[in-house]
């Protein structure tokens, strides 16, 4: 598939590559010893209750939107809340596979000791 004919949605995981980028710069900067891995003490179980947070969220904006033809969301976007989405499902796929920097490798997808 040639580049001008390619999905648009690439473009739209493109976008969320560049995100997730950015995002690392701020919560695992060089400064910092805190590494992605920090930040999910139950490993997929913890990424996993974010995604349902997040989804949350959007179906709470999305109903508000329904019922208020007039309401706008004050803060994230359902389409930024979507990237986020898209980017916690592959931190998920890479937790799983104990590629996640400052994974312990000792430790199961659960974040548990291995058996």
């Amino acid at each position: 598939m040639s580049q001008t004919t390619q999905r648009y949605s690439v473009t739209v995981l493109q976008e969320c590559i560049d995100l997730q980028t950015k995002k690392s710069r701020d919560y695992q900067n060089p400064t910092s010893n805190i590494t992605q891995a920090d930040y999910y003490p139950s490993g997929c179980l913890t990424i996993l209750e974010i995604m349902h947070a997040k989804m949350l969220r959007m179906r709470s904006v999305m109903e508000a939107m329904q019922n208020d033809p007039t309401y706008t969301p004050n803060f994230e976007s359902l389409e930024d809340s979507a990237k986020d989405m898209i980017n916690y499902a592959s931190f998920f796929v890479t937790y799983s596979r104990g590629k996640m920097d400052g994974q312990d490798i000792t430790r199961d997808f659960l974040n548990r000791k291995k058996v």
